[in-house]
């Protein structure tokens, strides 16, 4: 049976540093790829040299495509990746690469298995962090309390970077997302269950790379802030039926 096509979505805000690496590793993978497959960088507001050096690598990794935005946001570089990807399996991915590339068909597989949506979680049984601060750690998990006080009861990990989607559930859910910020990840997968569609955490390798851009006291509040007002459009219906 032939395989579903795949499309790769990688969000790149000032990431010159690191892009080289990412993009090479991205080659190696695709080249042992037996589906057809597309790559889409997203990159967004950057001050850096991350579009140029994107757009060097177009000949040297076949079906690169390179989106330039002026808005900075990586919920606004995953929707704006999400809508113009072709493919049947959809997968983002952070430009860090903290879940290593050959992970991804574990996320494929449970999307072949059924799954609306197969996300990386550093919670499932059988995942390992690595050289995770413990101050991150545990700020994580007060702020996945939270998230599972207040919208998506059972989801262990909303904020890894790597979630794949089935064309139809990014298709239904995408276009109804509206946060930008780091919480976007939460809205996507509360639109998501609202609509019905099932959510499978898949347990994954996750290595800390120092460098985030996350800032806890800066972006705490915000998230917390995020949170009640995804709670409050649930309530309000205002995300929406399901268009299936």
């Amino acid at each position: 049976m032939e395989q579903k096509s795949l499309s790769l979505i990688i969000p790149a805000h000032n990431e010159a540093a690191r892009l080289p690496e990412t993009l090479a590793q991205v080659a190696r993978f695709c080249a042992g790829l037996k589906q057809a497959y597309e790559v889409l960088l997203i990159e967004n507001g950057s001050s850096d040299d991350t579009l140029q050096i994107a757009q060097g690598w177009q000949e040297k990794l076949p079906g690169l495509r390179v989106l330039s935005l002026s808005q900075p946001g990586k919920g606004n570089a995953i929707r704006e990746g999400m809508h113009a990807a072709v493919n049947d399996l959809r997968v983002m991915l952070d430009a860090d690469l903290s879940m290593s590339l050959d992970q991804v068909p574990g996320l494929l597989a449970a999307l072949e298995a059924g799954a609306d949506i197969a996300i990386a979680s550093r919670e499932a049984k059988g995942s390992k962090r690595v050289d995770e601060p413990l101050a991150r750690h545990l700020i994580g998990r007060v702020f996945n309390l939270l998230v599972r006080l207040l919208v998506l009861p059972g989801i262990q990990d909303t904020q890894c970077g790597f979630k794949a989607f089935t064309a139809r559930a990014a298709g239904d859910v995408f276009p109804r997302q509206s946060l930008d910020g780091w919480s976007f990840d939460v809205e996507v997968l509360a639109i998501a269950r609202n609509l019905g569609y099932s959510i499978q955490e898949v347990p994954i390798v996750w290595v800390h790379h120092p460098g985030s851009k996350v800032r806890i006291l800066r972006d705490s509040w915000r998230m917390l802030r995020d949170l009640l007002k995804i709670r409050k459009n649930l309530r309000e219906r205002r995300y929406g039926p399901a268009a299936h």
